[in-house]
């Protein structure tokens, strides 16, 4: 179950942060798919937590967005992680047009529960 931070610029418009939100979760359990965890495409109520935050006026970034994703640690999913960071980051620039979009995988040792 990813969670997912979304850091825009202030002056992004809703139409743009609308798109995240309908295309995030697709994009980034295509990007987190493993055989451990794998997608079939039929998302559920939390299997992918998205927030969203303005810059706030001490932040220092140039970037348009930046969308950071934390998913469990599997092995299979770490080999290849700066491939799924790179499909992840075009998926983002082709939906929304956005030219300066930065995306950070982590993948920590966690878990998780849900009731």
């Amino acid at each position: 179950m990813p969670l997912v931070e979304i850091t825009y610029a202030p002056d992004m418009p809703r139409k743009v942060l609308r798109k995240l939100a309908e295309m995030l979760p697709h994009a980034v359990s295509v990007a987190v798919e493993c055989e451990e965890e794998p997608y079939d495409g039929d998302l559920q109520p939390g299997d992918v937590e998205l927030y969203f935050r303005s810059r706030g006026e001490f932040d220092v970034s140039e970037m348009d967005v930046v969308v950071e994703v934390r998913s469990k640690w599997f092995e299979s999913r770490a080999a290849n992680r700066q491939d799924r960071a790179d499909g992840l980051c075009e998926a983002i620039e082709e939906a929304t047009g956005l030219a300066q979009v930065g995306v950070y995988l982590s993948l920590p040792v966690a878990a998780w529960s849900q009731s």
